[in-house]
């Protein structure tokens, strides 16, 4: 229903999202405590694969992570039965987020390539028993806030006519629209990577997700009353998050223009900017909410590693380990590591943030 896909335009929006804040309040505790943390990142992934390749709504997806964050968090699991744990929270996921005709069908799952590259086939009565587990792990509640549940409400808001681009007046509002649902997507999918965006609440990784929008697209101000009244985050509690989501963004800038725009001559490390925007302290970004940007040049670069649309292009280097099932964390992250080749990305910060760096062609 149309109703029910655009829920923060109906008039309940606002009694829903109280609901939702009021919720995320009792979330289950995340203790980062797991085993096989280090494998985390490959299954997230995994499921994005999965949920990129059904169409699934972004809910589904984020729900489907923080159930195995979840569930990771509280049991020790074998790398075979972590593949059937990960294809089971998603499974579960879509039937709470999505309609019944969404779900995706087993034989469908089974018929996939990863699948087969992983050497795994699901089987009705396993994915049952593991489902009746993970439902009496959350005692049978699954109405748990992510930020994907709040970014939409957000985003209604998020450009208005009144901001300002490059310190003048908004020359297309609908693309810049457009732009800014885009970058929100992207910077939920680098929410997703790292578990260490588990410590913030849904709500302020939306929020933060936003804000971080409006950096790159260089609207000003950055973090306007009108959102900072329907979150009720101000800007200094949004920094910590923010701060990783540029990071993150800068870091895929570096590498996406390392691989687009070789020169000869370039020094082994050395990234090359095509661009004629200047390197400014990310310090600038993060403490002021009204910083006004200046005028640049732009030209258009290759999208960031973390968009969702690079999961399905990139699926073949996913490769799930063919061993049998192992109790021992270290010989599964030696077993999976040799062959998934995920890097788990290392926040550092380096103090420096490429404003002139837009992920989609204009």
């Amino acid at each position: 229903m149309e109703l029910e896909g655009q829920w923060w335009k109906g008039q309940l929006a606002g009694d829903i999202y109280q609901a939702l804040r009021y919720k995320e309040l009792k979330l289950p505790s995340y203790k980062c405590q797991s085993p096989q943390l280090n494998l985390r990142r490959y299954f997230a992934d995994l499921i994005a694969i999965v949920s990129n390749r059904f169409r699934l709504c972004p809910a589904a997806r984020h729900l489907a992570v923080y159930l195995l964050d979840l569930f990771m968090d509280r049991y020790d699991i074998t790398v075979q039965q972590l593949h059937m744990v990960a294809l089971s929270c998603l499974l579960l996921a879509c039937k709470f987020e999505e309609r019944e005709d969404r779900v995706p069908k087993l034989e469908t799952l089974n018929s996939l390539g990863c699948m087969s590259s992983m050497n795994l086939v699901l089987t009705k009565q396993g994915l049952l028993h593991m489902e009746l587990l993970l439902l009496e792990t959350f005692q049978w509640n699954l109405y748990l806030p992510t930020a994907a549940h709040f970014i939409e409400y957000y985003l209604s808001i998020a450009v208005y006519e009144g901001d300002l681009h490059d310190g003048w007046p908004i020359g297309c509002l609908e693309k810049t629209v457009l732009y800014m649902a885009k970058y929100a997507d992207y910077f939920l999918e680098v929410s997703l990577q790292d578990h260490a965006f588990l410590c913030f609440a849904p709500s302020l990784v939306a929020a933060g997700c936003a804000a971080a929008s409006r950096i790159i697209l260089r609207l000003s101000p950055t973090w306007p009353q009108r959102l900072l009244r329907l979150t009720a985050y101000t800007w200094e509690s949004l920094v910590p998050c923010v701060e990783k989501l540029l990071i993150a963004h800068d870091s895929d800038m570096k590498e996406a223009t390392k691989q687009k725009c070789p020169q000869a001559g370039q020094q082994p490390g050395q990234t090359v900017y095509h661009n004629s925007g200047q390197t400014a302290p990310m310090a600038q970004y993060l403490h002021l909410s009204s910083v006004q940007y200046p005028q640049q040049a732009l030209q258009p670069v290759l999208a960031p590693s973390h968009g969702s649309a690079t999961y399905l292009n990139h699926s073949a280097s996913l490769q799930g380990p063919n061993a049998p099932p192992h109790s021992h964390p270290q010989t599964i992250s030696a077993t999976l590591d040799s062959k998934a080749n995920i890097p788990n990305r290392a926040y550092q910060v380096n103090m420096h943030y490429t404003c002139a760096a837009p992920c989609f062609d204009r």
